[in-house]
């Protein structure tokens, strides 16, 4: 019975959930995908080919039960799918939004492979746990036993919010340190509404402070508190502060007004979405509107400010990246709904420096070509001599990437150990750092990565956290 429901890849299409129109979902920033109706998330899981070797579970940094749950939803049993989706990702909705699927599960599918068009996991995975909270599934925090063990998490983004759930749910007395003034980390003030509405990331917030964790908020650890404070404090204590520090391009003119980096950009139209007063965007030092606006970069965070910038009015946006369409780390969704919504990709581009003295007018840009392949297999861009142009611009948007904080240095622990690149050393099983009882998880150890992954070390970590504990507890017992 199970099976005829399933193996239907050959008579139903791939059909993802309706987009809204381009020229209407461009004037706001609420989510562009509608949902699936009930009828229709069971049709298009029936499509899974229920592989004996899943590609799509094996890509899954969670390693997600994807067939198995898909089968489910086919069958009707959604409340079932929903507690097997939630049994390996802490945040399954947010996941079905935000993960790049082309590059990871989806773009594994056996179905795709063959020529078939991949399964809609993340539209199916978005739709399980939403229906979820709708029901009523979603139930509280509630441990079976308080446990008098004390871990400090410093940073509220994925992989904090991740571990607090896991050892909350263990009865572990949690609390969370952060430096904005609410959780959620970039998934709150770095991702638009467009691609995460805010009251999905709030949801989980409630939830958690709802189950215990306590939030401490507004605090730069360093400044507000020190780190040995929290130390003191605590049994132990996870770092996963992510990676804050913009990459900065170096040439002429760079720090003329009118250049900006991602993150403020994006914070400050987040902020506006909560209703807070920015008076970086009200005097129009972060706000694109009426604007010539270029952004320079080729990822993710790229695409999520050029679709920003079209949402806030701007007079045109151009987007420079030094490779090619195909050699792009950006998800191609991603890049196919900013062409939809009328943003200008300008490919085998780089910037040379900026004119208009103080205040910028315009972009040197410099032509490139793709040359020999570099370490990472790809080919890496020459420059074009006699190629540049000036192309016109009232805000220019760096969005180049993040680097790691000097940790060691602002929070006065020399003795924490870091890689080469900045980030925090750690073991790559269990997360521990060189400090005793000091752990670390996410973007912080591995770089700038994606929000599954700081979910899964978040996960991770706090199993670990959960065995040291246990583990000193008993010498202490002794």
């Amino acid at each position: 019975m199970a099976t005829q429901k399933m193996l239907k890849f050959v008579t139903l299409g791939r059909e993802m959930p309706e987009k809204r129109d381009a020229s209407s979902r461009a004037r706001d920033f609420h989510e562009i995908y509608r949902e699936y109706a009930d009828a229709k998330a069971a049709e298009q899981a029936s499509r899974c080919s229920q592989c004996g070797v899943p590609y799509c579970q094996t890509h899954c940094p969670l390693h997600n039960n994807i067939p198995d749950w898909l089968r489910l939803t086919a069958e009707g049993r959604l409340q079932e799918a929903y507690e097997l989706s939630q049994a390996t990702n802490t945040f399954p909705e947010i996941c079905g939004r935000i993960c790049p699927q082309d590059r990871l599960c989806e773009g594994n599918c056996v179905i795709e492979q063959s020529g078939h068009g991949t399964v809609t996991i993340g539209a199916v995975e978005k739709y399980i746990t939403d229906t979820a909270w709708e029901e009523g599934w979603v139930k509280p925090i509630r441990p079976h036993t308080e446990r008098p063990e004390s871990v400090g998490i410093v940073g509220a983004g994925p992989g904090g919010l991740a571990a607090a759930d896991v050892l909350r749910r263990a009865g572990v007395q949690v609390t969370v340190y952060d430096r904005h003034d609410r959780a959620g980390g970039l998934m709150t003030y770095g991702i638009p509404g467009f691609k995460l509405e805010k009251d999905v990331v709030m949801r989980r917030n409630g939830q958690l402070r709802d189950g215990g964790v306590q939030f401490v908020l507004d605090c730069n650890v360093g400044t507000d508190l020190t780190f040995d404070a929290i130390r003191g404090q605590h049994d132990a204590v996870l770092i996963a502060t992510g990676v804050y520090k913009a990459r900065d391009i170096e040439c002429p003119g760079v720090g003329a007004s009118g250049v900006v980096r991602a993150l403020d950009f994006l914070t400050a139209s987040n902020r506006k979405s909560f209703g807070d007063e920015v008076p970086e965007f009200d005097n129009g030092e972060l706000n694109a509107s009426g604007k010539r606006v270029v952004v320079i970069g080729g990822g993710d965070t790229a695409m999520d400010c050029v679709r920003t910038a079209i949402r806030q009015g701007a007079l045109s946006v151009k987007c420079l990246y030094r490779r090619d369409r195909a050699n792009m780390p950006g998800s191609q969704r991603e890049v196919q709904n900013a062409e939809e919504e009328g943003v200008d990709f300008v490919w085998l581009t780089a910037p040379k420096g900026f004119t208009g003295g103080t205040e910028v007018d315009g972009v040197i840009v410099q032509k490139m070509r793709l040359g020999a392949p570099d370490s990472s297999g790809r080919q890496s861009p020459e420059l074009i001599e006699g190629a540049d142009y000036t192309e016109p611009a009232d805000l220019v948007i760096q969005a180049l990437g993040f680097e790691p904080e000097d940790i060691p240095k602002l929070w006065g622990v020399p003795d924490l150990a870091v890689t080469r690149w900045g980030t925090i050393k750690a073991d790559f099983r269990t997360h521990a750092t060189s400090l005793p009882g000091v752990y670390a998880a996410g973007d912080i150890v591995r770089g700038a990565s994606l929000v599954v992954w700081a979910i899964r070390d978040g996960r991770e970590a706090a199993d670990a956290i959960l065995g040291y504990l246990a583990q000193t507890g008993a010498v202490a017992a002794e």
